[in-house]
């Protein structure tokens, strides 16, 4: 047989079609990606949880909380012809599809993104979507212009709603969103929503163009239904990405989960430079793993009879059980919507709430470990008995805004469950238990060094800082003790337990009035009058700071020396200028004495009977930081302050504040009148 040479052409087809999806013409550059399997796949940098599926969808993110992922071309673009000079016009499709175990809630997101880097340290998951964190956030060397498609609502964000398209310029705060939707020209160009929540099988296509003439970013949505691109872009942004974006940048995708695992998939991808994206064909996209996959339209006309049959009996066993599962519900509480569980998942979540489950018990109620069926997420579930009749819409209402808040150092509260006679909250697990435990010598837990404690300390202090001041609202926490000082799998501290928390606006003076709280914790004031405010979570703040120093409880009693306040003992030795002498013997004298006093002292000005003579969590937070030394505290200080109080409403009222207390405030006392 003649062997013949093979043309030039075939071998350069043949050359391209091994180049995957890269082409270049007329000094444009681009390429689109209907699978990612096989040779594809090598030209693309991974990092995280992403990965290529064996049927070629690019999965960002898996079925786990708190995970972050990215996909990006491995080579940068020249989006700048000259160094310094004008971003080109470029266009960007793609097709995605967001799968969460819930049908009605999802976190966090995922984002189309251009950077300077592929790679992303630093960057937390959750709110920041795998891309920034609270330090870098709004940081003009990011570099970074970004198309989010968020399904969570953070507050700190000024997020418009749970669902909505953003464009973002170095900063997680848009610049401009629009709540997830398209323009439907088949129907006169109406806007219309989309769907993005539960097991998603209609994934949805995303354009993204930029002109450098006119500098407009446009964002354009439409169901996979829709063969072609709307007319009309759901979101239109007027900036010169020539200010933001470096010579040379990489492209590509980043998503994140939050308490509630979501798996976020690419199943196309292509982008041009100087032109319009590539269109991708729909019919060649890999199929999502929903269960609509399979072949069940055939079994069900094989076996309906079976399956009507199945149908009544299960509707009898739903009969015979609702009482088992039977909930309260109101309607009221349907504005509150994804924040609700049900008590069937809690009830299997817990196995019945089995006594082995039990992780705690406290006095507003008794705390389980449970694992929930779907997602297979560990909670903590605590119930708590109420009355339903007084001003529970209120309470659920706080209970809702309180789930909104996100930040390292509190436990995610992910949402309740009602009952009647009984309200069921759903928070985060720590696997490492509570403070106290560790302090204490309970369950044979190990000594925390002085290094734990400290930062410890901090972490607590830094939630609070963000309770006060950070948030949208003041959060009174209202019960700051070791016990609710929870420790993660690192041994990072999380101030947790929200049951008697409440919530008020920046400016304005709180309402409550009813004591709560834990007797050695609870500030003078608060025991005369009943009223929280910041100061008085300052001052349980300052006995959690003696506790955990000292490893000795707020409160001591014995048959020798009756009750003991630990901050009348603190008190004492700081008089006497022996201070070292009361931190925790279990350390061994293996700390540092100078920060060891600091933290003392910091206590005892937070235990101040004084509310107006405290600091505030920010000045705590720059002591501890080193940032401001700590002002003056001798006697004299405190001895004119408990004169001013006795001047301003005598002795009587002052003791009254102290109705536990007879000790070193009490002496002291007594030196100031006697003149010595």
């Amino acid at each position: 047989m003649e062997n013949r040479p093979v043309p030039f052409f075939a071998v350069f087809i043949l050359y391209l079609s091994l180049l995957g999806p890269f082409f270049t013409s007329a000094g444009e550059e681009g390429f689109i990606y209907t699978s990612f399997a096989g040779a594809s796949a090598a030209n693309l940098t991974f990092d995280g949880a992403a990965t290529v599926t064996p049927t070629g969808l690019l999965q960002l993110t898996k079925n786990t909380p708190n995970i972050q992922g990215h996909a990006f071309y491995p080579t940068p673009f020249q989006f700048k012809k000259q160094p310094n000079g004008t971003v080109q016009s470029f266009s960007v499709a793609f097709v995605f599809a967001i799968i969460s175990p819930y049908s009605e809630v999802s976190t966090d997101g995922m984002a189309f993104v251009l950077a300077p880097n592929k790679g992303f340290p630093g960057a937390e998951s959750a709110q920041y979507l795998g891309l920034l964190n609270s330090s870098s956030n709004n940081n003009i060397s990011n570099h970074m212009f970004a198309v989010e498609i968020d399904t969570a609502e953070n507050e700190e964000f000024h997020d418009i709603n749970g669902y909505h398209v953003g464009v973002d310029i170095n900063s997680l705060r848009s610049e401009k969103s629009q709540p997830i939707g398209f323009y439907d020209d088949e129907h006169g160009g109406d806007l219309k929503n989309l769907s993005l929540t539960g097991c998603n099988c209609r994934p949805v296509q995303v354009w993204v163009d930029y002109d450098k003439e006119t500098t407009q970013i446009n964002v354009t949505l439409a169901p996979i239904k829709v063969r072609t691109k709307p007319t009309r872009p759901l979101l239109s942004v007027n900036f010169n990405l020539s200010t933001v974006l470096t010579d040379q940048a990489y492209i590509g995708f980043s998503a994140a989960t939050g308490p509630i695992t979501s798996q976020h998939y690419v199943l196309g991808w292509s982008f041009s430079m100087n032109a319009a994206a590539p269109a991708i064909d729909i019919l060649r996209l890999p199929r999502l793993p929903c269960p609509r996959d399979n072949s069940l339209p055939k079994i069900l006309q094989i076996t309906l009879p079976i399956v009507a049959v199945a149908l009544i009996f299960v509707v009898v066993m739903i009969l015979l059980r609702q009482l088992r599962y039977a909930e309260l519900r109101e309607d009221w509480e349907v504005e509150f919507g994804p924040h609700r569980f049900s008590y069937k998942d809690l009830f299997n979540a817990t196995q019945g709430f089995k006594s082995k489950h039990i992780l705690g018990v406290g006095g507003f109620g008794m705390v389980y470990k449970g694992v929930l069926r779907t997602s297979k997420m560990e909670v903590a579930v605590k119930k708590v008995s109420h009355d339903s009749k007084q001003g529970m819409k209120e309470f659920i209402s706080e209970v809702v805004s309180i789930g909104h808040l996100r930040h390292r150092n509190l436990v995610q509260l992910l949402g309740y469950c009602r009952r009647k006679g009984e309200l069921l909250l759903v928070y985060d697990y720590m696997s490492n238990g509570s403070l106290d435990k560790y302090l204490y010598g309970e369950e044979n837990k190990p000594v925390l060094d002085w290094a734990q404690r400290i930062q410890i300390i901090k972490d607590v202090a830094s939630g609070l800082f963000y309770l006060h001041e950070k948030w949208e609202q003041v959060v009174l926490h209202r019960d700051i003790k070791a016990s609710n000082v929870l420790l993660d799998g690192e041994m990072k501290a999380r101030l947790g337990d929200f049951g008697l928390a409440r919530l008020y606006d920046h400016g304005t003076d709180p309402q409550t009035t009813h004591l709560v709280g834990t007797m050695g914790f609870i500030a003078p004031e608060l025991a005369r009058t009943g009223k929280a405010s910041p100061l008085t979570d300052v001052f349980a703040f300052g006995t959690f700071l003696l506790e955990v120093t000292c490893g000795k409880r707020p409160i001591s009693n014995s048959v020798q020396h009756g009750r003991k306040m630990l901050v009348d003992w603190v008190l004492q030795h700081w008089q006497r200028g022996s201070l070292p002498e009361t931190v925790d013997p279990k350390l061994h004298g293996t700390y540092i004495v100078d920060e060891a006093c600091l933290v003392l002292t910091l206590g005892l000005m937070c235990s101040h009977p004084i509310p107006s003579a405290r600091p505030i969590m920010r000045q705590v937070m720059q002591y501890l930081d080193g940032d401001v030394p700590l002002p003056e505290f001798t006697p004299a200080t405190l001895s004119s302050s408990l004169l001013a109080m006795m001047k301003n409403q005598g002795f009587d009222p002052y003791a009254t504040l102290y109705p536990w207390s007879g000790n070193s405030f009490g002496t002291m006392t007594q030196d100031i009148l006697s003149g010595r």
